[in-house]
């Protein structure tokens, strides 16, 4: 811990990817974990692509609505405040990157990268034409335009689906010019994400794991941190 927080101190510029296990904490389901109840007989991407959500619309809409009424509950922990509190003591020094879509890292007032999306916000399934922002949607389950009928989506990147162009572009920039990478609460399984970390490796940055797992870039990590975030993170970031 003290070599890290050294290393922190000393970093001119950090890049932080943080995982589910930060938001686990404050008591989110992980995306497998809220396949629970009537949910549990579904595979994943039968929820989570495009083809899904056209061919069973409301079904698709319902899980996520449900994914969303268990957020409001939910509060930031201590993990995320304390990357927010360091974001705000030094403007342009860290930049958050995150695979996470609950928003808490907002909520707690952090400017991140947001590789998956935001799963509290809609978009529209099909390039929206003039009349679909004439007015609000047709509620419904899911809303859709009232006059073509193209439906309002979760803001999520789905199976199958690009990450957000600038968001990643963004975030590779950070890998590749930080002098420190943090690796906060993720397994490091889900790409492109981790692959941010071998790109910050290639660099010459110092990479950070911080996980009470192991994980799958802890042959990359110049030091692991065996620890929860929202224990460890606000020791690490202290002045």
């Amino acid at each position: 811990m003290d070599v890290v927080r050294q290393w922190i101190r000393e970093a001119r510029a950090i890049a932080v990817l943080t995982g589910a296990g930060v938001s686990a904490e404050s008591g989110v389901p992980t995306f497998r974990d809220a396949l629970t109840g009537l949910w549990a007989r579904f595979d994943p991407r039968e929820l989570a692509t495009e083809d899904a959500f056209r061919a069973h619309p409301q079904r698709v809409w319902d899980w996520y609505a449900e994914r969303r009424q268990a957020l409001a509950g939910v509060e930031p922990n201590a993990g995320h405040r304390a990357l927010a509190a360091f974001q705000a003591r030094y403007p342009g020094r860290m930049t958050l990157i995150t695979q996470n879509v609950d928003g808490l890292h907002q909520r707690a007032g952090s400017t991140v990268l947001a590789l998956h999306g935001d799963l509290c916000t809609d978009c529209w399934l099909d390039d929206p034409k003039p009349c679909c922002n004439r007015r609000p949607p047709q509620p419904g389950r899911p809303p859709r335009c009232a006059t073509c009928g193209n439906w309002r989506r979760p803001a999520v990147v789905w199976f199958g689906e690009a990450l957000p162009e600038a968001e990643l572009m963004a975030a590779e920039a950070a890998a590749e010019s930080c002098d420190l990478m943090l690796v906060v609460g993720t397994s490091g399984e889900v790409y492109p994400a981790a692959g941010l970390v071998h790109q910050a490796h290639l660099a010459g940055s110092r990479v950070v794991i911080v996980n009470p797992e192991p994980s799958a870039l802890d042959g990359l990590a110049d030091a692991q941190v065996r620890e929860r975030a929202a224990q460890c993170l606000p020791l690490l970031l202290e002045d």
